[in-house]
């Protein structure tokens, strides 16, 4: 754990220093709009290298027929250019795409576009699941904590009818989709030659294999938990799991006492994940040379196999066989 303490220390203290970077945006945002973190920093495992991946997502306007954001696009040039501006000064590394992905979405378009095919075309999926999963307020914490419960209610909307027995399907479903989204992804994307490429590869494969996969099954995990305990999952459950990190929900399962059998292989995934960060610590060059050895590359994905092995061990202990973990498997 000396490793995820110590990322969580460096996040929180990054992302002070960004905030006060970012004075001037919040008159901006102010009451209209939110901007939150994911990727390292929503983790909250940020280190020496670690980038920004971050969304703008805008409150709707009243009474507006079209439901646009209340953030204007002047005003969000402006919060771009000085989210930009403050990255650079403090040597963060430039936003992956040229920017591409520095997107502005509203409520109004995260929610409506859920199970449509414009979910994937407009990314409008990614960012609504990394909302949920793995996502801290940067900019307007209290329209951030407005935001969310509204998307939750999106995919809790048959739960007054259920209340007794309410079994996210529909969340898990997508944040199932989700994983193998990124699975296919890494396929589609990734160079085989040359060599200094396949080293890339592995590289983005042993990180898909621990924190993405953490990302979407910590969330699995906990949401099993909750439901093979009272036979429901409310709303409030599903964002008491938000508010806490990937790597926090696995330490909130060892701290249950109806869980004790799955300690071991819970206890062992922090250890690995900590080793994870350990070993990913070092500027992206110098992982890419030491996958270029085949006997590191052989090394370090296997690690990245035993720690699938864990969680499905984990897993299928927690899932016990309820009628959720029939669903998640089937």
């Amino acid at each position: 754990m000396e490793e995820i303490l110590r990322r969580r220390q460096k996040t929180e203290s990054k992302l002070g220093i960004l905030k006060d970077k970012l004075r001037n945006c919040f008159a901006v945002a102010e009451g209209k709009a939110c901007v939150y973190v994911t990727g390292s920093f929503g983790r909250g495992e940020a280190g020496d290298h670690s980038d920004l991946d971050l969304f703008i997502l805008g409150k709707v306007k009243p009474g507006d027929k079209e439901e646009e954001s209340r953030l204007s696009r002047l005003d969000e040039i402006c919060l771009k250019a000085e989210l930009i501006k403050a990255c650079r000064e403090l040597s963060i590394p430039e936003f992956s795409g040229d920017g591409r992905y520095l997107t502005h979405y509203s409520e109004s378009h995260i929610v409506k576009t859920l199970g449509k095919p414009e979910d994937d075309q407009t990314n409008t999926f990614t960012a609504r699941l990394l909302l949920l999963l793995e996502s801290r307020p940067l900019i307007e914490e209290a329209v951030y904590n407005e935001l969310i419960p509204n998307v939750v209610a999106a995919y809790w909307r048959d739960y007054e009818d259920h209340k007794d027995d309410f079994m996210p399907a529909f969340l898990a479903n997508d944040i199932l989709r989700l994983w193998r989204t990124f699975c296919v992804n890494y396929e589609a994307r990734t160079e085989r030659v040359p060599e200094s490429e396949k080293a890339k590869g592995k590289l983005k494969n042993y990180k898909l294999k621990h924190s993405r996969l953490l990302t979407c099954y910590s969330a699995i995990l906990y949401l099993l938990a909750v439901y093979n305990r009272t036979h429901t999952v409310a709303p409030d459950d599903v964002l008491d799991m938000i508010r806490i990190s990937p790597t926090e929900r696995l330490e909130w399962l060892l701290q249950q006492d109806d869980l004790v059998s799955s300690r071991d292989a819970v206890t062992r995934l922090l250890a690995q994940y900590d080793q994870f960060l350990k070993t990913t610590s070092s500027p992206e060059e110098e992982l890419i040379k030491d996958f270029s050895d085949k006997s590191v590359g052989r090394s370090r994905l296997k690690s990245a196999s035993n720690f699938g092995n864990a969680l499905f061990e984990a897993l299928s202990i927690i899932g016990n066989g309820s009628p959720f973990h029939r669903l998640l498997i089937v």
